[in-house]
This record gives C-alpha cells, sequence and structure tokens, in this order.
C-alpha cells in the first residue's frame, strides 16, 4: 500500500476558488464547503450490516450464475465478486433468486437443468427473460456452489395461477436446503416470495383486469396455505415469507401496497403471520430508444431522494407491524437499464448514493439490485456473452464475464461499513446539490466518512473538470485529527470501464482486485478536495 502525507496550508481547490473570485472574468472551477461530522452516533443512525448490498437475480438463468458449464463446480468468476464483499466485512449479499420468470417458472422431476423458451432478442432488450422455464432438482440444489454463510430468498410461481406449481417448487427447495450437499456448504434459506409483481398481473395476462389488492390478499392466503406446508415454514421454523413484492405502490390501505394488504387483513390469518418481511420494487425510470440526458437525471442526489422518500408511508406501516422492509428488486431504469447510462461509470455513483440513502434515510433493512444475464445494469456479467448488451449484435469476439462499474459501489460500501457488525450510519448534512456525505460509527463513535460528487464530467465536454473543497468540523467536539484518503477515479462518467478503488482495480479475468493500493494521509484541518464523478472514503485516526 503506498500512503502519502500532505499538509498543505493551502489546498489547490482553495487557491482555484481565490483566484476565481478574484477576477470578475474568471468562471470559477471549484467551490468550498463546511461539513459538520457528529462524533457520536446521533439518534436517528441506522445499524447497517455488510449485506445492505444484496442481489435479485432473474430466476430463468440462476444456473448460469452459480455453476460453472460443467456443472459440477461453482462459476469462479461469480463465486469471487461475493467472497470479495465477505472478505471486507464477513458478510457476504443476500441472494433473492426470483423476478419476472418466477412466474414462469414449472417444476419437473425428470428435468436435468433447464428447459428454456427465449423470445428473439432486439436491439431494446438484448437479452429477455425466458417465456418458458421447466427445472428439477438441480436447479435448487445448485445454491451449494455460493459461499457459505450465504442467505437465499426464493420465488415460487404465483402468476398462472397453478397452485401445483408453486407447491412441487417450494418441496424442492425444502429438498436442497435439507440436503447434506447445501448444509456442508453452509448455506441457508431465509424466506420464501409467492409471486413476483402482482399488481401488474390484470395488465399482463396472469389475472383478469381489474384484479385487485383484496382479490390478491385472498388468493395468496389460499397459496401460502400449502406453500407452507411444502416449504416447511412455520411459527418454530427459520424460514418466513417475503410479502409484497409489488411492481408500484398506491401508498394507500385502498391499493397495492403494504397498506393494502395489511388493511385487507393479510396478518390476520395464521399464514399471513409468517410473514417476516415486507418487499417493494422500484426503479429510478423506464428506458424508452431515443431518451437523452438520463445518466445526470439519474445520479442527481435531489433525484435520488425524491425517488425513495415517496415509500416513506409504506416504511412506516411495515415497521409499525414489527416487520423488515426491503427493496427487494431496484436498479436504475426498467427493461433491463438504459445504454450509456446504467453500464457506465456515473451509474457506479447513483447506486452508492441511492443504497447508502435507502438505508439511512429510509430505514430499509437491504437493497437488492437486480441482475439478469447481459442486463445493461448489472453490478456483474457473470458468464461469457457473444451479442452486444447495447443493441444485440454479434460481437466480433467473445466477451468474458466481468465486472461493471456499479460493483465498485459495492466495494466502497463494504470498506465503510467495515467487519465490526456493530456499524451505524447517518447521511450528513451537506450544503450542495451535488455532494452527499455519510458518516459511519463503530461503537458509538465516528470512524469513516463517504463524499459523493455527482457532478458528471463527460467524455463530451471540454475545459477542466471541476472540483469542490470540503473542511470538517466536529460541533466544537474534539475530533480525529488525522484522516486517510482513497479515491474511486474515474476518467469520465460515461465510461464504461477502467475505474479504480484507491489505486486498485477489479476488472480482471477472475475479478479479485489487482494493482498497487494508493491511500492518502492528511490532517483532518486540511479538508479535502473531490472532484466531480468521484467517491471519497475517507477513514479517522
Amino acid at each position: 500500500m503506498t500512503k502519502f502525507t500532505l499538509t498543505p496550508s493551502l489546498t489547490r481547490s482553495r487557491l482555484v476558488a481565490v483566484l476565481a473570485l478574484s477576477s470578475p472574468l474568471a468562471a470559477p472551477l471549484s467551490y468550498a464547503l463546511t461539513v459538520n461530522i457528529p462524533v457520536t452516533a446521533p439518534s436517528n443512525a441506522s445499524t447497517v450490516t455488510g449485506s445492505l448490498f444484496s442481489l435479485s437475480i432473474e430466476q430463468d438463468r440462476w444456473l448460469d450464475w452459480a455453476q460453472a458449464s460443467n456443472s459440477s463446480s461453482r462459476n469462479e468468476f461469480f463465486f469471487n465478486t461475493l467472497d470479495n464483499l465477505i472478505q471486507i466485512t464477513g458478510e457476504g449479499p443476500q441472494i433473492r433468486i426470483g423476478a419476472d420468470s418466477e412466474d414462469h417458472t414449472d417444476f419437473n422431476e425428470n428435468i436435468e437443468g433447464t428447459e428454456l423458451v427465449f423470445p428473439d432478442p432486439t436491439t431494446t432488450v438484448p437479452y429477455p427473460e425466458a417465456t418458458t422455464i421447466v427445472v428439477g432438482d438441480e436447479y435448487y440444489e445448485a445454491v451449494r456452489f455460493l459461499p457459505s454463510g450465504t442467505h437465499v430468498i426464493w420465488g415460487v410461481n404465483f402468476g398462472t395461477d397453478n397452485l401445483t406449481a408453486a407447491v412441487l417448487e417450494a418441496q424442492a427447495i425444502k429438498r436442497a436446503f435439507d440436503s447434506d450437499a447445501v448444509k456442508d456448504a453452509g448455506v441457508v434459506l431465509d424466506f420464501v416470495e409467492i409471486g413476483n409483481e402482482a399488481d401488474l398481473y390484470g395488465g399482463n395476462g396472469h389475472r383478469e383486469k381489474g384484479f385487485n389488492i383484496s382479490e390478491y390478499v385472498q388468493q395468496w392466503t389460499d397459496f401460502a396455505q400449502n406453500v407452507s406446508v411444502a416449504a416447511g415454514i412455520n411459527s418454530t421454523s427459520d424460514v418466513k415469507f417475503w410479502g409484497g413484492a409489488f411492481a408500484e405502490s398506491s401508498h394507500s390501505g385502498s391499493g397495492f401496497s403494504p397498506q393494502g394488504m395489511f388493511s385487507n387483513g393479510i396478518l390476520n390469518s395464521s399464514e399471513g403471520k409468517l410473514i417476516g418481511t415486507v418487499s417493494q420494487h422500484h426503479y429510478s425510470g423506464s428506458f424508452r430508444p431515443g431518451d437523452s440526458g438520463l445518466l445526470q437525471d439519474l445520479m442527481t442526489k435531489s433525484t435520488i431522494r425524491s425517488n425513495l422518500t415517496m415509500f416513506l408511508p409504506d416504511i412506516s406501516a411495515v415497521r409499525s407491524q414489527g416487520l423488515d422492509y426491503v427493496l427487494g428488486e431496484t436498479n436504475s431504469y426498467a427493461g433491463h437499464g438504459a445504454p450509456g447510462v446504467s453500464n457506465v461509470a456515473g451509474a457506479a455513483l447513483w447506486v452508492l448514493d441511492y443504497a447508502l440513502f435507502a438505508k439511512s434515510g429510509l430505514g430499509a433493512a437491504r437493497v437488492f439490485f437486480h441482475e439478469g444475464v447481459g442486463y445493461k445494469y448489472n453490478l456483474i456479467q457473470p458468464i461469457t456473452l457473444t451479442r452486444s448488451t447495447i443493441n444485440a449484435s454479434d460481437l466480433p469476439e467473445p466477451l468474458p464475464p466481468h465486472v461493471q462499474p456499479p460493483y465498485y459501489a459495492a466495494i466502497i460500501a463494504a470498506e465503510a461499513i467495515g467487519n465490526t457488525g456493530d456499524a451505524q450510519v447517518v447521511e450528513l448534512n451537506v450544503d450542495n446539490e451535488r455532494v452527499a456525505g455519510y458518516g459511519f460509527f463503530v461503537g458509538g463513535t465516528i470512524v469513516r466518512a463517504v463524499f459523493i460528487n455527482s457532478e458528471a464530467f463527460l467524455s463530451t465536454e471540454e475545459g477542466e473538470r471541476g472540483s469542490v473543497h470540503v473542511d470538517l468540523e466536529f460541533g466544537g467536539e474534539s475530533g480525529p485529527t488525522s484522516m486517510d484518503i482513497k479515491r474511486l477515479t474515474i476518467g469520465h462518467a460515461d465510461d464504461v470501464s477502467g475505474l479504480k478503488w484507491g489505486g486498485v482495480s477489479f476488472e480482471t479475468e477472475d475479478a479479485r482486485p489487482s494493482g498497487e493500493q494508493m491511500v492518502e494521509t492528511v490532517d483532518v484541518s486540511s479538508g479535502f478536495d473531490i472532484v466531480d464523478t468521484e467517491v471519497v472514503l475517507l477513514s479517522f485516526q
């Protein structure tokens, strides 16, 4: 690790600001602001675990994620991406296996692997979900290839209104997790989810038009009565149900929302009492061909907050029932992401700010970022791809497994959280529309802070890159005097690769970090500079 000790009396950004102010013709390239950081955790600090960043995986191609092509060993690349996070926090992402293809899955005990039927790729959706998925026991047993200690949420088919299919899947799930192979692997089933985005059933053919929350609660309860027996879910078991998983929310007791489920009595039944967590889905928008200017829109601090705070009434309703709340499927733009937006460096800043605000501002237990083979918004592309994720054209040569820019957000959050198991996080009050900040506490004392400059510096821009100088205050208390600074270096917000976290790259053949770590050590009194499209992690001494 290379460390630089800097103790300037006047940093470059402050010098630029002074020069800019001294001339009426000079356009200021940098700005200064002061941020107060509490020394001890305030009462509104949220406990945050290493599994804050979790993954929702499209069910159809689950085996591509879990196992190697020969089916007798694990997908080493995907395993390594998870293990990197475990090595930092001691706790890996939770894995939800489900989504749209959850409601197209049937079980056949005679099937080895999966039988899949896909629609033709299009330029807008190069890697569509399968419309027919038939699976056997091997499909569920592949969880043994996940890292030890991984917690799993598995979805069963509710959309086709075929109770037999749901029960057969639940039985297969139980067999898998009861098997010696999965037990020896240390992989744990936490929840079963019945159906995906039932609020859309009335429009997508799964139910008649006008399907409402009252009908949903009745039908869900009927399914849960049978699925609970098949999966071994009861009042004394560790396995419970995820409830909800709606695509949108009415935020009211009369529509599809947590409030709607509760007001229609879902928790009154013995099956409803087996719900341990309520899941909601959310995307920041939907991509349509021809859309432009989306990257800065996605990254903008105020947009992230307005996109999430709408769920505060829902979260309050869930937590008042003593239940956990998760964003069980989320990502940037629905439809597998927007090209040049979801798959570029700026999306890493969005992912980081989005997840940390969901925890500190909303109290969400976890955020499950949705992934599918070839999806533009993936953190991880787990297998070799032969056609473009942007327009479905044939690639000149196969593209091997690789991480995408948003993966760095998960690494940064893991380092900020640490491995003590008692970390807390709070959003800092940063009076700047582009800069967000979060303080992390261990044992009630400030240990780290993350700052995100979401001003998009694009490859099309001319002129000098902007920056902000940040001075730190500790509320009149005796705060830390020295800090290490680690940076996510990014060429441009619209770059698809080339990111480095403190000098280290994860864009390697095996997803393991490569490069010499670079950390600056400075006096806290000097503050720090953060350029446009950059993340800074401060570790206080």
